[in-house]
């Protein structure tokens, strides 16, 4: 807004998963593994996923050496993912497998799902940023890492590039400077 005062800028905060086409968005800020669509999307950072849970928690579960053990242990799910409570993790072969995890706790946010981890209610999986500050502290422990699937990113996504409308691009181009001179994870 300060570098480019004439366009106004409409911010939605939502976890949700929106429809840019449906919904009339000119573009969205995605944090996730993205699927295959007809939208255009530009990288604007790498992160990679933790799962986690509180001392208290694994002191009183134990801690998960294989991903299918999740299936027997309380877990926070983040109803926004596409795969609800089907989290993807290496098998023991290193294919992919998925393993259907319950618990007492949805969530449609990673910051809630990260307060309810601290909080001892279950296992999550969390974007390492997010993660990141409760791991240093020794709130949250980081479990089976080398079972995670790789990460994704953050994502700039848009509707099309042919038809481009030059406040999208300009916003694109200030997200990836920006990402540029920050360290996310």
């Amino acid at each position: 807004a300060k570098q480019h005062p004439d366009i106004v800028l409409d911010i939605q905060l939502d976890d949700r998963f929106v429809d840019l086409v449906e919904e009339g968005f000119d573009l969205a800020v995605r944090i996730s593994r993205l699927e295959n669509s007809s939208l255009i999307a530009r990288r604007l950072a790498p992160f990679s996923i933790k799962l986690c849970a509180s001392p208290e928690l694994i002191a009183k579960h134990g801690t998960p050496t294989r991903p299918q053990d999740l299936s027997r242990m309380p877990c926070i799910v983040d109803t926004n993912g596409r795969g609800l409570n089907n989290w993807p993790f290496k098998g023991d072969n290193g294919d992919p497998v998925s393993v259907s995890v319950s618990g007492p706790i949805e969530v449609n946010s990673p910051m809630t799902a990260r307060a309810a981890a601290v909080s001892g209610l279950g296992f999550t999986v969390l974007p390492d940023f997010i993660a990141a500050p409760d791991l240093a502290s020794g709130r949250l422990v980081s479990v089976i890492d080398d079972r995670i699937l790789s990460g994704g990113g953050i994502f700039a996504v848009y509707p099309h590039r042919r038809y481009l409308p030059a406040k999208v691009r300009v916003f694109v181009d200030f997200l990836v400077q920006w990402f540029r001179t920050r360290e996310v994870a």
